[in-house]
Protein backbone atom coordinates (compact mmCIF):
# COMPACT_ATOMS: atom_id res chain seq x y z
CA UNK A 1 0.00 0.00 0.00
CA UNK A 2 1.22 3.42 -0.83
CA UNK A 3 -0.51 6.16 0.35
CA UNK A 4 -1.34 9.70 -2.41
CA UNK A 5 -2.09 13.09 -1.17
CA UNK A 6 -3.01 14.38 1.85
CA UNK A 7 -3.87 12.35 5.38
CA UNK A 8 -4.67 14.31 7.89
CA UNK A 9 -3.64 14.23 11.77
CA UNK A 10 -7.51 15.00 13.44
CA UNK A 11 -7.51 16.50 17.07
CA UNK A 12 -8.98 14.51 19.51
CA UNK A 13 -11.89 16.36 20.54
CA UNK A 14 -12.91 16.46 24.34
CA UNK A 15 -16.12 17.96 25.70
CA UNK A 16 -16.44 20.37 28.26
CA UNK A 17 -15.86 18.16 31.21
CA UNK A 18 -12.50 17.12 29.26
CA UNK A 19 -13.99 13.50 28.24
CA UNK A 20 -13.65 12.39 24.91
CA UNK A 21 -16.29 13.79 22.86
CA UNK A 22 -16.71 10.70 20.37
CA UNK A 23 -19.98 12.09 18.47
CA UNK A 24 -17.42 14.99 17.17
CA UNK A 25 -15.44 11.78 15.20
CA UNK A 26 -18.38 12.12 12.59
CA UNK A 27 -18.26 15.68 12.10
CA UNK A 28 -14.36 15.24 11.45
CA UNK A 29 -14.70 12.65 9.15
CA UNK A 30 -17.38 13.84 7.14
CA UNK A 31 -15.42 17.89 6.85
CA UNK A 32 -11.96 15.73 5.90
CA UNK A 33 -13.73 14.14 2.92
CA UNK A 34 -15.75 16.75 1.62
CA UNK A 35 -12.57 18.60 1.56
CA UNK A 36 -10.58 15.47 -0.31
CA UNK A 37 -8.88 14.50 2.08
CA UNK A 38 -7.54 11.50 2.09
CA UNK A 39 -7.69 9.61 5.27
CA UNK A 40 -6.36 10.31 8.94
CA UNK A 41 -3.57 9.51 10.77
CA UNK A 42 -5.57 8.87 14.26
CA UNK A 43 -4.39 9.31 18.01
CA UNK A 44 -0.94 10.83 17.13
CA UNK A 45 0.88 13.64 17.96
CA UNK A 46 -1.92 16.16 16.91
CA UNK A 47 -4.59 14.03 18.44
CA UNK A 48 -2.72 13.83 22.02
CA UNK A 49 -1.66 10.69 22.55
CA UNK A 50 0.53 10.73 25.40
CA UNK A 51 -2.72 12.41 27.04
CA UNK A 52 -5.03 9.23 26.02
CA UNK A 53 -5.62 6.38 28.40
CA UNK A 54 -5.73 2.50 26.43
CA UNK A 55 -9.25 2.48 26.56
CA UNK A 56 -9.93 6.26 25.18
CA UNK A 57 -7.46 5.46 22.46
CA UNK A 58 -9.69 1.95 21.44
CA UNK A 59 -12.78 4.38 21.33
CA UNK A 60 -11.22 6.33 19.13
CA UNK A 61 -10.48 3.19 16.97
CA UNK A 62 -13.72 2.04 16.94
CA UNK A 63 -15.16 5.53 16.27
CA UNK A 64 -12.95 5.95 13.22
CA UNK A 65 -13.37 2.77 11.83
CA UNK A 66 -16.67 3.68 10.10
CA UNK A 67 -15.35 6.13 8.21
CA UNK A 68 -12.86 4.08 6.76
CA UNK A 69 -13.25 3.17 2.68
CA UNK A 70 -10.81 2.95 -0.20
CA UNK A 71 -10.47 6.20 -0.73
CA UNK A 72 -9.89 7.00 3.33
CA UNK A 73 -7.27 5.84 4.68
CA UNK A 74 -7.23 5.00 8.52
CA UNK A 75 -4.07 4.38 10.42
CA UNK A 76 -3.83 4.25 14.15
CA UNK A 77 -1.13 5.29 16.13
CA UNK A 78 0.17 2.79 18.68
CA UNK A 79 2.52 5.15 21.05
CA UNK A 80 5.99 4.59 21.73
CA UNK A 81 7.18 3.37 25.53
CA UNK A 82 5.53 0.21 26.32
CA UNK A 83 5.93 -2.85 23.54
CA UNK A 84 2.89 -5.12 25.65
CA UNK A 85 0.61 -2.21 24.95
CA UNK A 86 1.60 -1.42 21.89
CA UNK A 87 0.93 -4.72 20.68
CA UNK A 88 -2.48 -5.11 22.52
CA UNK A 89 -3.80 -1.92 20.58
CA UNK A 90 -1.92 -3.04 17.48
CA UNK A 91 -4.37 -6.05 17.68
CA UNK A 92 -7.22 -3.63 18.45
CA UNK A 93 -6.51 -1.96 15.36
CA UNK A 94 -6.67 -5.02 13.01
CA UNK A 95 -10.31 -6.28 15.17
CA UNK A 96 -11.32 -2.33 14.17
CA UNK A 97 -9.83 -3.34 10.60
CA UNK A 98 -7.99 -0.40 10.25
CA UNK A 99 -5.42 -0.07 7.63
CA UNK A 100 -1.96 0.24 9.39
CA UNK A 101 -0.62 1.20 12.61
CA UNK A 102 2.38 3.33 13.39
CA UNK A 103 4.93 3.06 15.60
CA UNK A 104 7.62 6.00 17.08
CA UNK A 105 10.48 5.26 18.80
CA UNK A 106 10.74 4.94 22.64
CA UNK A 107 11.07 8.47 24.39
CA UNK A 108 11.93 7.75 28.28
CA UNK A 109 13.95 4.57 27.96
CA UNK A 110 15.42 5.26 24.47
CA UNK A 111 16.92 2.83 22.24
CA UNK A 112 20.58 2.78 22.19
CA UNK A 113 21.01 2.82 18.14
CA UNK A 114 19.37 1.78 14.77
CA UNK A 115 19.18 -1.47 15.52
CA UNK A 116 17.97 -1.70 18.72
CA UNK A 117 15.34 0.67 17.66
CA UNK A 118 14.55 -1.80 14.83
CA UNK A 119 14.31 -4.81 17.26
CA UNK A 120 12.04 -2.73 18.99
CA UNK A 121 9.63 -1.66 16.14
CA UNK A 122 9.73 -6.08 15.19
CA UNK A 123 8.24 -6.89 18.71
CA UNK A 124 5.23 -4.41 18.18
CA UNK A 125 4.84 -5.26 14.23
CA UNK A 126 5.15 -8.79 14.70
CA UNK A 127 1.41 -8.62 17.18
CA UNK A 128 -0.57 -7.79 13.21
CA UNK A 129 1.79 -9.71 10.75
CA UNK A 130 -0.56 -9.44 7.77
CA UNK A 131 -1.23 -5.64 8.66
CA UNK A 132 0.73 -2.62 7.13
CA UNK A 133 3.06 -1.05 10.34
CA UNK A 134 4.45 2.11 9.76
CA UNK A 135 7.78 3.94 11.86
CA UNK A 136 6.41 7.55 12.73
CA UNK A 137 10.17 9.75 12.75
CA UNK A 138 9.85 12.59 15.01
CA UNK A 139 12.64 13.33 16.39
CA UNK A 140 12.10 16.77 18.19
CA UNK A 141 9.91 14.99 20.02
CA UNK A 142 11.51 11.24 20.67
CA UNK A 143 14.91 12.73 20.49
CA UNK A 144 16.12 10.03 18.21
CA UNK A 145 17.72 11.08 15.66
CA UNK A 146 18.68 8.17 14.22
CA UNK A 147 18.82 8.24 9.68
CA UNK A 148 16.05 7.11 8.08
CA UNK A 149 17.36 5.34 5.69
CA UNK A 150 19.75 3.34 7.74
CA UNK A 151 16.59 2.27 9.76
CA UNK A 152 15.07 0.89 6.20
CA UNK A 153 18.70 -1.15 5.96
CA UNK A 154 17.57 -2.60 9.15
CA UNK A 155 14.50 -2.94 8.72
CA UNK A 156 14.21 -4.38 5.43
CA UNK A 157 15.14 -7.92 6.41
CA UNK A 158 13.90 -7.87 9.47
CA UNK A 159 9.70 -7.10 9.32
CA UNK A 160 8.05 -8.61 6.31
CA UNK A 161 4.94 -6.32 7.00
CA UNK A 162 6.52 -2.95 7.48
CA UNK A 163 5.06 -0.60 5.05
CA UNK A 164 7.33 2.67 5.44
CA UNK A 165 7.78 5.97 7.31
CA UNK A 166 5.44 9.06 8.91
CA UNK A 167 8.64 11.26 7.85
CA UNK A 168 8.97 14.21 10.14
CA UNK A 169 11.91 15.91 10.43
CA UNK A 170 13.51 18.23 7.96
CA UNK A 171 16.48 16.44 7.05
CA UNK A 172 15.59 16.43 3.10
CA UNK A 173 18.83 14.30 2.36
CA UNK A 174 17.68 11.27 4.52
CA UNK A 175 13.98 11.29 3.25
CA UNK A 176 14.86 11.35 -0.10
CA UNK A 177 17.46 8.30 0.55
CA UNK A 178 14.30 6.94 1.78
CA UNK A 179 12.36 7.29 -0.97
CA UNK A 180 14.75 5.93 -3.52
CA UNK A 181 15.40 3.00 -0.93
CA UNK A 182 15.07 -0.43 -3.24
CA UNK A 183 13.74 1.37 -6.02
CA UNK A 184 11.40 3.31 -4.22
CA UNK A 185 10.18 -0.23 -1.88
CA UNK A 186 8.73 1.88 0.80
CA UNK A 187 5.91 4.17 1.22
CA UNK A 188 7.63 7.19 3.03
CA UNK A 189 5.05 10.16 4.16
CA UNK A 190 6.07 13.69 4.41
CA UNK A 191 5.73 15.15 7.64
CA UNK A 192 6.26 18.78 7.67
CA UNK A 193 3.25 20.49 6.21
CA UNK A 194 5.33 24.14 5.94
CA UNK A 195 7.52 22.17 3.30
CA UNK A 196 5.19 20.42 1.40
CA UNK A 197 6.39 21.86 -1.60
CA UNK A 198 9.98 20.93 -1.12
CA UNK A 199 8.57 17.57 -0.84
CA UNK A 200 6.98 17.17 -3.36
CA UNK A 201 9.90 18.66 -5.41
CA UNK A 202 12.19 15.71 -4.69
CA UNK A 203 9.58 13.17 -5.45
CA UNK A 204 7.26 12.74 -2.25
CA UNK A 205 3.39 11.37 -3.08
CA UNK A 206 1.53 11.50 0.58
CA UNK A 207 1.66 13.41 3.38
CA UNK A 208 0.41 13.37 7.09
CA UNK A 209 -0.24 16.82 8.97
CA UNK A 210 -2.27 18.49 11.69
CA UNK A 211 -2.94 21.78 9.15
CA UNK A 212 -4.46 20.27 6.33
CA UNK A 213 -7.64 19.34 8.69
CA UNK A 214 -8.23 23.30 8.70
CA UNK A 215 -6.12 24.50 5.34
CA UNK A 216 -6.48 21.82 2.94
CA UNK A 217 -7.76 24.07 0.17
CA UNK A 218 -4.36 25.62 0.40
CA UNK A 219 -2.30 22.31 0.24
CA UNK A 220 -4.32 20.98 -2.50
CA UNK A 221 -3.66 24.24 -4.36
CA UNK A 222 0.16 23.92 -4.16
CA UNK A 223 -0.59 19.92 -5.15
CA UNK A 224 -2.18 20.66 -8.36
CA UNK A 225 -0.20 23.77 -9.45
CA UNK A 226 2.74 21.33 -8.61
CA UNK A 227 1.58 18.29 -11.09
CA UNK A 228 0.26 20.93 -13.73
CA UNK A 229 4.24 21.90 -13.70
CA UNK A 230 3.33 25.20 -12.60
CA UNK A 231 5.96 26.05 -10.22
CA UNK A 232 5.31 29.61 -10.09
CA UNK A 233 1.78 29.12 -9.09
CA UNK A 234 2.65 26.38 -6.36
CA UNK A 235 5.19 28.77 -5.04
CA UNK A 236 2.29 31.53 -4.39
CA UNK A 237 0.48 29.27 -2.09
CA UNK A 238 2.51 27.75 0.11
CA UNK A 239 3.81 31.40 1.82
CA UNK A 240 -0.37 31.33 2.63
CA UNK A 241 -0.18 28.49 4.44
CA UNK A 242 2.82 29.41 6.10
CA UNK A 243 1.22 32.71 7.41
CA UNK A 244 -1.35 30.60 9.51
CA UNK A 245 1.20 28.32 10.48
CA UNK A 246 3.67 30.87 12.13
CA UNK A 247 0.47 31.83 14.02
CA UNK A 248 0.52 28.04 15.91
CA UNK A 249 4.55 29.84 16.75
CA UNK A 250 3.02 32.73 18.26
CA UNK A 251 0.05 31.85 20.49
CA UNK A 252 1.63 28.18 20.88
CA UNK A 253 0.80 24.47 21.29
CA UNK A 254 -3.01 25.17 21.86
CA UNK A 255 -3.63 27.25 18.87
CA UNK A 256 -4.40 24.04 16.43
CA UNK A 257 -8.10 23.46 18.20
CA UNK A 258 -8.49 27.48 17.78
CA UNK A 259 -7.79 26.86 14.52
CA UNK A 260 -10.75 24.18 14.10
CA UNK A 261 -13.01 26.33 15.97
CA UNK A 262 -12.31 29.22 14.37
CA UNK A 263 -13.21 26.61 11.16
CA UNK A 264 -16.44 25.76 12.71
CA UNK A 265 -15.79 22.76 14.56
CA UNK A 266 -15.41 23.29 17.89
CA UNK A 267 -12.70 20.00 19.47
CA UNK A 268 -12.94 21.51 22.70
CA UNK A 269 -9.48 22.11 24.36
CA UNK A 270 -5.95 20.42 25.11
CA UNK A 271 -5.20 18.58 27.81
CA UNK A 272 -2.43 19.61 29.90
CA UNK A 273 0.82 19.97 29.88
CA UNK A 274 -0.59 21.69 26.73
CA UNK A 275 -1.48 25.37 27.27
CA UNK A 276 -4.67 26.67 26.01
CA UNK A 277 -5.26 30.52 24.36
CA UNK A 278 -6.43 32.75 27.51
CA UNK A 279 -8.83 34.96 26.35
CA UNK A 280 -6.89 37.95 25.81
CA UNK A 281 -4.94 35.48 23.37
CA UNK A 282 -7.82 34.08 21.27
CA UNK A 283 -9.42 37.57 20.96
CA UNK A 284 -5.90 38.47 19.10
CA UNK A 285 -5.67 35.62 17.39
CA UNK A 286 -9.15 35.95 15.74
CA UNK A 287 -8.09 39.40 14.98
CA UNK A 288 -5.07 37.67 12.86
CA UNK A 289 -7.34 35.20 11.26
CA UNK A 290 -9.42 37.85 10.05
CA UNK A 291 -6.37 39.73 8.68
CA UNK A 292 -5.48 36.53 6.88
CA UNK A 293 -8.84 36.27 5.44
CA UNK A 294 -8.79 32.53 7.01
CA UNK A 295 -12.19 31.97 5.92
CA UNK A 296 -11.68 32.15 2.55
CA UNK A 297 -8.56 29.09 2.58
CA UNK A 298 -9.87 26.80 5.30
CA UNK A 299 -11.40 24.14 5.05
CA UNK A 300 -15.05 24.16 4.40
CA UNK A 301 -17.67 22.37 6.07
Amino acid sequence: MKIKGLITAPFTAFNKSGELNIPMVDKQASVYKKNHLGGAFICGTTGESSALTMTEKKRLYKAWSKHKSHDFKIIAFLGGTCIQECRELALYAQECELDAVALTAPYYFKAANVKALAGFCREVASAVPEMPFYYYHIPSFTGAYFSMYELLQEIDVLIPNFAGVKFTYENMMDYQLCLNFQGGKYDILWGRDEMLLEALAIGAEGAVGSTYGYSAPIYMNIILSFRENNLEEARKHQPKALEFISLLNKYGGGTGKAFMKAMGLDVGLHRPPVTNLTRKQLKEFQADLEKLDFKAYCCKI
